[in-house]
C-alpha cells in the first residue's frame, strides 16, 4: 500500500469510527506564541479535503512554517502565505520514484536520475531545501545488495544535490503493517548508508509512527543517531491518528529528547486526523510538540 492509499484507507476507517469525547485540553487552546525550539510542519496528504490556501493560511496563523510532500504545482502557494515546504515531494516516472519501486534496483537508476534531477532543479529554483526519497521494496533483493544498490545509485544523484544545495531525505516506513517489503525499514540500514554516502546533503526522515511499530525505543533511538536525521514525521500508534493522550507514545517526551540533540529542522505532523474538526486537531498537535 503507498502513502496515497495509506491515508485514504485510515480516513475512510476514521469516518466510520465512533468520535472520540471532544475533551477540553490545555494545548487545545491556541497557543500565545511558540517557544521556537522546532519549525512545525504538517504534511498535504492529512489535509487533503482542505484547499491549500486554506490550510496554509490557517496553518500559519497556528505557527507552523511549513507544508511538507508538495509538488512544484503548489510552490507558489506557500510561498504566498510566506510558507515553504519543507518536504518536497518525489518524482516519478515510468512508475519509479515512489516507495516500492526506488533507489535499490540498478536498473531503476537511470530513469530515477533524471526524474530526480529535474526535481532537484524545481526545488533549488524555488528556494527550498530538502527532497524526499525511498529505498523500494526488497522483492526478494537481501538487505546487503540493496544497500550496494542505494549507495551506487544515490552516489551519482548527491553531486547535484549537493550543487543546488538541496538535502535528500530517505524515508525509514515500518515493513509490518503499512508498507509490506519497504527495505530501509530500519535505522540501522538507514544510518550505515548515510555513512556510506557521506555528504550533508543525503540524511534520513525518522517517521516516528513507523520507526515506533518496527523497533520501538524512539528516544534512545534518535539520541543515538540523531546526527544522521534531518527531518521528522508525526503519528499517533496504532492507527496514524491524533498525537493525543488516545495513543500509545508520549510526544513532548520524544520532541524533548529531539530539541535535546540540537535539531533545529521541522517535525512535521502526519497523523490523519480523526476527530471532525481536522483544524482544530493540527493545532493541538502543534501544542502537544511545542516544547
Amino acid at each position: 500500500m503507498n502513502r496515497r492509499k495509506f491515508i485514504q484507507a485510515a480516513t475512510l476507517a476514521a469516518a466510520a469510527s465512533p468520535l472520540l469525547p471532544n475533551l477540553a485540553r490545555a494545548e487545545d487552546a491556541p497557543p500565545a506564541k511558540l517557544k521556537g525550539n522546532l519549525k512545525h510542519s504538517a504534511c498535504r496528504g492529512c489535509y487533503g479535503k482542505i484547499k491549500l490556501d486554506d490550510l496554509c493560511a490557517a496553518g500559519k496563523a497556528m505557527g507552523l512554517s511549513g507544508i511538507d510532500l508538495l509538488n512544484p504545482p503548489d510552490f507558489d502557494t506557500v510561498k504566498k502565505y510566506d510558507l515553504v515546504c519543507s518536504m518536497v515531494s518525489y518524482p516519478t516516472i515510468d512508475g519509479l520514484g515512489g516507495i516500492a519501486k526506488s533507489w535499490n534496483r540498478i536498473e531503476h537508476h537511470d530513469k530515477l536520475m533524471q526524474a530526480y534531477e529535474q526535481r532537484l532543479k524545481e526545488t533549488a529554483a524555488a528556494g527550498f531545501e530538502r527532497l524526499i526519497c525511498f529505498s523500494g521494496n526488497r522483492e526478494g533483493l537481501d538487505d546487503a545488495k540493496g544497500l550496494d544498490n542505494c549507495e551506487a545509485g544515490l552516489k551519482r544523484l548527491v553531486p547535484i544535490a549537493e550543487k543546488y544545495k538541496v538535502t535528500l531525505c530517505m524515508e525509514l516506513l515500518n515493513s509490518k503493517r503499512n508498507h509490506k517489503d519497504y527495505q530501509c525499514d530500519h535505522v540501522a540500514w538507514g544510518v550505515e548508508l548515510v555513512k556510506r554516502i557521506s555528504s550533508e546533503r543525503f540524511k534520513l526522515l525518522y517517521d516516528i509512527f513507523h520507526m515506533q511499530i518496527m523497533e520501538g525505543d524512539v528516544c534512545s533511538t534518535i539520541q543515538e543517531n540523531h546526527q544522521y536525521i534531518d527531518h521528522y514525521h508525526t503519528g499517533g500508534v496504532p492507527g496514524r491518528h491524533e498525537i493525543d493522550e488516545t495513543q500509545e507514545l508520549h510526544y513532548p517526551r520524544i520532541m524533548q529528547a529531539i530539541v535535546a540533540t540540537g535539531f533545529k529542522g521541522y517535525v512535521a505532523q502526519e497523523f490523519v486526523p480523526k476527530q471532525p474538526d481536522a483544524l482544530a486537531s493540527l493545532r493541538q498537535a502543534i501544542n502537544i510538540c511545542d516544547v
